[in-house]
């Protein structure tokens, strides 16, 4: 993505300065506050962001998960497809696939930086994730995530920008009252081609999220990077441009970038109704943005996860009722729901699930508590690929394979 030079460095990596209003300190919660150690012993404290995405405690932090502890052989046995059928995971639209009789795991690992407590890396792309209820997953690479340039907005130093291999550990922690950060977060409403509305926190190109942050385009008159807290609203044009209208009334007709056509990596919408869906650019519409201040939950409004639990009814009407593990892999609440709905991916926290009834080969009805329903499709989650359920009654172990799952009812 093209940035304008006269940007500083230090305010492109963490979207901190300009000329914009400064959000007040008690609404800077949202953000990612945390303790870096490095391997050489020095410590640094303050705001973070990840790479150059993920700021705030709903955003997403992907790895792949080193250990299986519920994937067994004999639940294989107990399905009749090809035994070295080929599996697959897509996750906002990245497709991994891999051998079921392989054992090289290759489950992905998404959860919010809200729900985490510590990371320790061990070289390369090794490293233990501790949740906010103890649990500690095993981790090795998996997704630009991992490898990450951190910066933190340290209190005494300032901007820092810290390579991964120089990293021991981060150890998060709510945002201490009174700290400032200058720049508020994007909000607003989007819709798509088909009708349907997003309401919530906005990272355009999967990477804008501050208003400080900019969108960059081509106009009439040349190249322009524009702070997206200047931007009212943007609207689709065509494949190949969006039309820009200002806070101040002008509106610019922008192509040419990745920011503005269909080669865009799409947009985050975090909606408070079903978490997060990545809207791709065949479905936008258009975005309307809000002013606000708010920047989301902070880091002690997400409690520690809790298992599974629920009904499981199979296809005979038995049911089965306990802790529930999902796809042989999922256990907590934490953990994350897939399903795509054509151009539009969505990324579900169980927490927020009520029901899933499997609708054919390869989609589900999903329910969420919300009351909003989806008909999701063409990830491992939904689908025939999904290798089943297993439902813990007490000492009691039933598996139930998805071919024979009616609706799984969660508490």
């Amino acid at each position: 993505m093209r940035k304008s030079l006269h940007i500083l460095i230090g305010a492109l990596a963490l979207g901190f300065v300009g000329s914009l209003p400064a959000a007040h300190a008690e609404e800077n919660q949202g953000f990612i506050y945390g303790t870096v150690e490095t391997t050489n012993g020095n410590t640094y404290r303050g705001i973070l962001r990840w790479g150059r995405e993920e700021s705030f405690w709903d955003d997403h932090f992907n790895a792949a998960k080193d250990d299986m502890p519920y994937r067994r052989r004999d639940f294989e046995d107990r399905d009749d497809r090809d035994d070295r059928r080929r599996r697959r995971i897509r996750v906002f639209g990245i497709t991994v696939g891999y051998d079921w009789d392989r054992d090289d795991g290759g489950r992905h690992f998404v959860a919010r930086f809200g729900d985490l407590r510590k990371l320790e890396m061990h070289g390369g792309d090794r490293l233990t994730a501790t949740m906010r209820n103890g649990e500690r997953y095993e981790l090795d690479g998996g997704s630009n995530d991992v490898g990450a340039m951190i910066r933190v907005h340290d209190e005494s130093l300032g901007d820092v920008k810290l390579e991964w291999r120089r990293i021991e550990s981060v150890t998060f922690s709510a945002v201490p009252q009174g700290t400032p950060v200058p720049a508020r977060r994007l909000h607003g409403k989007l819709a798509t081609e088909d009708g349907k509305t997003f309401e919530g926190f906005i990272q355009w190109d999967l990477e804008e999220c501050l208003w400080t942050d900019e969108l960059d385009g081509e106009s009439e008159d040349g190249d322009l990077s524009i702070e997206m807290g200047r931007i009212q609203t943007i609207e689709k044009r065509n494949r190949n441009g969006a039309w820009v209208t200002l806070k101040d009334g002008r509106r610019l007709l922008l192509e040419g970038t990745n920011d503005v056509d269909h080669s865009t990596s799409g947009i985050f919408v975090e909606d408070q109704r079903l978490g997060r869906v990545r809207v791709r650019w065949d479905a936008f519409l258009k975005v309307d943005f809000e002013d606000t201040a708010r920047t989301g939950r902070g880091y002690d409004d997400y409690k520690p996860a809790t298992p599974l639990t629920g009904r499981v009814t199979d296809r005979d009407g038995k049911s089965h009722s306990g802790r529930i593990v999902f796809d042989l892999d999922e256990a907590e609440s934490f953990e994350m729901l897939e399903g795509n709905d054509r151009d539009l991916e969505y990324v579900i926290p169980f927490e927020l699930v009520r029901s899933i009834e499997p609708d054919g080969w390869d989609a589900s009805r999903v329910t969420l508590a919300s009351g909003l329903e989806l008909e999701l499709d063409d990830t491992t989650d939904v689908s025939d690929d999904n290798d089943g359920v297993l439902v813990f009654e007490g000492d009691k172990e039933t598996y139930v394979a998805w071919r024979d799952v009616k609706r799984i009812d969660f508490d």
